[in-house]
Formats: structure tokens, sequence, C-alpha cells
């Protein structure tokens, strides 16, 4: 279904080019299949349909509309509030338009914009139910806790049998403290209901908050697990509950399945690390901690047990290494002063030992007296000891191993528990899980320089190349062996018989200039087989002679830049390969070398701009390389001219966003983001998705 939806819209972007009173004819039909899309969850593809009816009829209401559920299915939050606005400037009646924006809005935290939209969707539709509920929600959210409750009771009112209704209100309870009728709600929940995981949820926090009844909960935690057998954390907070049940096998089981679920989770990695220190399974524990902080290098509650058990296994200078760094950040933490008095102490080192001795018991002698006058703050708390951990009225004069144990704050050895996220979902009818290209673990880079190839890699979104005039004329010359196209993602050519067409023309071209007078378009024609089989200097020396000959043409100037570039990078990729101290450059000259080579390539790309001054690619390309070289407000500004010069350039506006959150803008940053991925550039709502977190 989908590869006829791409060749429908292929067709309907080739008449749109052709003939503009065709696409006038058409759009009802364009904005149907746009649907049909959007139906299938291909949101990336729905958004170019609705795009060809925009730029056919941006009177129209309807096509807004839809682009802003795809942008909204897609966390474009921002675009899909753009959108939505659009649709109600041009049609105030569209229900759907008002719930779209204020779920945008909400999401994007301005909650009182949200709640005016939801007020006025309940005018068209006074008992929606799914309006109520976001518009409880969001009142929540404001802490407007009696206008919530108010909502609540009219979404009951309308609809008793609303499972949702029930578990939102009882988040509100719990907001205000009445766990009672917290629970009488989520138990009504489950009786209506019950696959409603969240209810069991948040079920099981007030059964271990409130009676630490950690029995009933698991049981509850066991319901969740079996609803959502794939979500780690509660893998990770069932574990907690079997610890405190005495399971340390079943406990070690979850964290263990945790993991294999999100190989990323890092509490479980800790409290796995807790768990086998707990029975000296030291080595393992340390690997455990290790790898949290490879996620947070700054995580101390990682480096405190890290360094205890390195003492344990008699790895002195990283115990040392870690329990620094904690005292570093906590310096008023006793446990960790005297815990680096130990190691200096089994060391042998007297004078460090004896000075974290004396240091550790006058911190621990600050906190009894603090705490005896309950001027004890909690910032003190978090760094120094757990809350009635010792004997106010002690007066130590010595200091035991024992006792500093018992100072150790519950955020460096206690087990950690993982926010559930009960907060019920905003209900909205066109959401899904499907095609949520967002998601998708990419690796987020800028798009790179836009060159000449006689090869290009297209994809359902855009299946054209992009537009040179000097390319379009070279190619009706039939100058050249092999037709040129513009692209900045040329494929890999795996095809043996490939590779020996362009061996066999440079062949050809090796003979031909042998024996005729040489032309500026046979040394380019040499240069461009050269750069196809990757050999970047033969085709640096082509492009220079064809630029000696013809120095007003742009392309040769175009193309050697991207080839120095190139080389450029595979020689530093070379270098930072060499182990051999012989042949080693030292970063001195490096440095000089590469800002040397980055001064040619930037000239080639001026001497472009002077003779070709509306190419955009040539401004993406100097913008590309400024933002390379950590330029970014220069970079902005070039990008911005690409952008001037070709208004629909996703991959300039992607480009841009990105330099704009680097800086800061996030604003900014998010418009551009979004503006790219409307134009199809599909790393724009995973960018978008991790800049907003």
């Amino acid at each position: 279904m989908q590869q006829f939806l791409r060749k429908i819209f292929s067709i309907i972007v080739t008449i749109c080019a052709i003939c503009p009173a065709a696409a006038q004819i058409n759009t009802d039909q364009v904005l149907r299949i746009g649907q049909n899309a959007l139906y299938f969850d291909d949101y990336m593809l729905s958004i170019q349909y609705f795009n060809q009816v925009i730029a056919a009829k941006p009177y129209l209401a309807k096509p807004y509309f839809f682009r802003a559920i795809a942008k909204f299915n897609l966390e474009d939050y921002a675009g899909a509030e753009s959108d939505a606005s659009m649709a109600l400037e041009r049609n105030p009646f569209i229900s759907d338009a008002w719930e779209v924006r204020g779920v945008a809005r909400q999401n994007l935290g301005r909650t009182a914009e949200a709640i005016a939209d939801y007020d006025q969707a309940l005018k068209l539709l006074p008992d929606n139910r799914n309006i109520l509920f976001n518009k409880a929600l969001a009142q929540q959210d404001v802490r407007d806790y009696e206008g919530a409750s108010a909502s609540f009771k009219e979404l009951i009112k309308s609809h008793p049998n609303y499972d949702n209704a029930y578990m939102g209100r009882a988040r509100l309870y719990l907001a205000t403290g009445d766990t009672v009728a917290a629970l009488a709600d989520l138990n009504h929940t489950l009786e209506l209901n019950k696959n409603a995981t969240n209810a069991y949820v948040m079920r099981a926090d007030i059964e271990i908050n409130r009676d630490k009844d950690y029995q009933a909960a698991l049981a509850d935690m066991d319901e969740a697990i079996k609803l959502q057998p794939k979500f780690a954390g509660f893998f990770v907070n069932r574990a907690f509950l079997r610890y405190n049940l005495d399971n340390y096998f079943g406990a070690m089981a979850d964290y263990d399945y945790a993991i294999q679920l999100d190989p990323a989770n890092p509490v479980a990695y800790f409290n796995r690390g807790l768990l086998r220190a707990e029975v000296s399974d030291n080595d393992r524990a340390i690997a455990d901690f290790s790898r949290v902080l490879e996620f947070d290098p700054d995580d101390y509650r990682s480096l405190y047990n890290r360094a205890i058990l390195y003492k344990s296994t008699r790895n002195y200078d990283r115990a040392i290494a870690d329990i620094s760094r904690v005292i570093d950040a906590y310096p008023d933490f006793p446990a960790a002063v005297f815990t680096r008095f130990e190691i200096y102490d089994e060391m042998g080192r007297k004078r460090e030992a004896e000075r974290d001795y004396r240091r550790a018991l006058a911190l621990s002698r600050d906190y009894q007296k603090q705490l005896k006058e309950g001027t004890l703050s909690s910032d003190t708390s978090a760094s120094g000891t757990t809350s009635g951990s010792s004997d106010a009225s002690t007066e130590e004069t010595e200091i035991s191993r024992e006792k500093m144990e018992q100072l150790v704050s519950n955020r460096f050895s206690s087990l950690l528990t993982i926010d559930n996220d009960t907060r019920p979902e905003e209900d909205y009818n066109n959401k899904s899980i499907r095609g949520r290209v967002q998601d998708r673990n990419i690796t987020i880079d800028v798009e790179p320089m836009f060159f000449l190839s006689y090869y290009n890699t297209t994809s359902e979104l855009k299946e054209k190349g992009y537009y040179i005039a000097d390319v379009d004329e070279i190619n009706a010359s039939r100058q050249l062996r092999f037709l040129l196209q513009v692209t900045n993602h040329a494929p890999t050519l795996a095809d043996e018989s490939i590779a020996r067409q362009h061996f066999n023309s440079i062949d050809y071209y090796n003979g031909y200039l042998a024996t005729h007078t040489p032309r500026a378009v046979d040394f380019f024609g040499r240069a461009m087989d050269f750069m196809t089989m990757r050999d970047y200097e033969a085709a640096i020396k082509d492009f220079s002679r064809a630029i000696e000959l013809t120095p007003d043409w742009a392309l040769p100037y175009l193309m050697r830049s991207v080839a120095r570039y190139n080389a450029r990078i595979s020689r530093n990729k070379a270098e930072a390969d060499n182990t051999d101290p012989v042949t080693q450059i030292s970063a001195e000259v490096a440095a000089a070398t590469s800002r040397a080579e980055m001064a040619d390539i930037l000239a080639d790309i001026d001497r472009v701009i002077e003779l070709s001054p509306r190419m955009p690619f040539a401004y993406f390309n100097k913008a590309d390389m400024l933002l390379e070289a950590g330029d970014l407000t220069s970079a902005i500004a070039a990008f911005t001219q690409a952008i001037e010069l070709k208004p629909d350039f996703g991959e300039a506006y992607y480009n841009r966003g990105y330099a704009f959150m680097k800086l800061g803008n996030k604003d900014a940053g998010t418009s551009d983001l979004s503006k790219a991925g409307e134009l199809g550039i599909l790393p724009s709502y995973n960018l978008l998705k991790r800049m907003n977190r």
C-alpha cells in the first residue's frame, strides 16, 4: 500500500512541476492520498502530500489541520501548534484543531494557553470526554486543583464508565494528599478496566509509601509487568520490592532482564552493582558502576561505591581517584573523607591519612551538633548522612568504621527506583506509536556538503535530485560520458561492473588527452571519474587543470573544494590510525596543515559564490565548513543566505537548526528543525526530540 502511495506521490510531484493548473484540479485527490498515508501512520510521507495541497491552495484549512496531526505524532509540537493555528485562522469551527493545538501547547509547557484551547473546543463539543480529560490534566499541571476537580466531576457525570477519568482524579487526589480517595478511584478504575497498567503502578506506589506493604505492591507490579512486559523500568522497580522482601535472586533476575530490555539503563546497572557488592562479587560490581559512569561521568553514587570496591580489591590508586572526586563534589560528606583516610592508611601514607581522619572527625561532630540543634539543612543531609542514623547526645572523641557507615547518605548506598511516569497520557484519537521516526536509533550529525556525482541516493520523500543550471547545461551538451547529478549522499558503489566502467572511462580520457588539444571539460570528466573511484589527489590535479584552462567555470571550483575536503578527511583518519612514532606528525604541524587546507577549501567555495552568486549549494557548503570550524554565527548567516535563495532547502534548515541548538537558541533551533522535517529531512524529528527532553 505504501509503495502504491509513494508511486502516486511521484506522479503528482511531476504533474505539479509541469502543469500548476493540473495541481489545482487534483488537490482533493492529493489531500485524500495524504489522509491515507496519515491513516497508515506514514507521517513523513503524508506531510509531503499536504505540502503539495498547501502550495496549490493555501487558503484551505484541512491540509494544515492534517499536517498538524502528522507533526504532532512526530512530536514536533511547535510545528503542530503552528499548523493548527493556520487551520483555525481559515476555519475556527474545526473542533479537532482546537484540541490538537491544545495538546501541542500542553506538551510545550504552555498549559494556560492549552486550557483556553480546550475551552474553545468544548464550546463546539461540550460533552467530549477527551477534551474534558485533557483540560482536567492541564488544570492540575498549573495547580488549579479546584478547577481540575470540577472538570473531573463533569467528566465522570457525563461518562461514568470512563476508566481514565478515575485514574486522572486519583492522581489529583495524590497531589492534594488524599491517599484514601486516590485508592478508591484506582480500585474503581481497575473494576472498569483490568488492563489499566498505570492504575496498578499508582496503587503500588501508595502501598509502598503509605504502609510499606511491599507484598501488595509486588502483586500490583506483577500485574503491570504482565500488561507491559517490555518496559525495563517496571522490572527495576519490582526488583526493589523483591529486595525489600529478602528475595535477592529474584531481584537480581529482574535487574538482569531490565538490562537485557534496555542496555542503556543506568539505574539497573547501579542497583545490580549494589547487589553484587553485597555478596562480594566485587569485579562484576565494579563493572556495573563503571557502566553507569560511561553514561554519566559525574554520577557520584557510582564513584563512591566503586571507590569502596577498589579499596576492597586493593586497587588503591583508582580508589583514591574516585573518592577524591566525590569529596570535591561533597566536601562536607564525612563518610567519603573517612573512606579516603582508610585507603591512605592501608597504603602507608600516614600524613594524608591523619589529615583525612581529623577532617572526618570534625565533619562528624559538626553533623552531630547540627542534628542536636535542629539546624541540619537538607543539603547537608543529602551530602552527609541519613536522617536518624546516629545518637545526637553522643560526644565522640574517636570515630569507628561502623559509625561512619551509618553516616552514609541514602543517595550513595541505597537502591534506586525509576519514575514510572504514572501521569495519564492526553487522550487524543489520532495518537499512535507507529511511524514515529523520532524514536529511531540514528546517529545525529549535520547534513554534509553538496557535490556533483554520477550517482545519487533517492528516497520516497525525495525522488528527484537538486537543480543547478550549469549542471543542466553540461548534461544537455553530452560532453561528459555520464550524466551529472546534484547530491550530498552518493551511494557506495558495490557493483564491480560500475567500477570497471569508470576505470575504462579514465583510460579513455588518458588516450584522448594524449592525442587531442586539452579541453577543460575533458579534465573535468576524468576528475569526476577519479572522484567516483575515491582517488581524491588525482581528482584535485585534474580539477586544477580544468580551472587553468577555464578560470571562470564554477563547477571545477565546487568539486575541487569537495575533493580537497575528502582528501583532508582521509589524511586525518590515516594519521589517527598511525601508531608509528617515527612517521607521526606533531599536533602543531597537524593543526597548521588543517588550517591551510580549510583556507584552500573556503577559497574555492568563495570563488564559486563569486561566479555563481545564485547557487544556494555554495552558501550551504561554506556554512558547513564554518560550522566544522566552530564559527557558528557565520555558519548561521551562510545557511540563511542559502535558504533565501532556495526557500524549500530542507538540509539548510536542518543544519541551521543544529547550529542554533549548539548556540543555545532553542526557539530558533526548534523552528528550523520543524521546517526541515516538514521538507522531508527525516533526522530532524529525532534531533528535535533529543534536544527538547
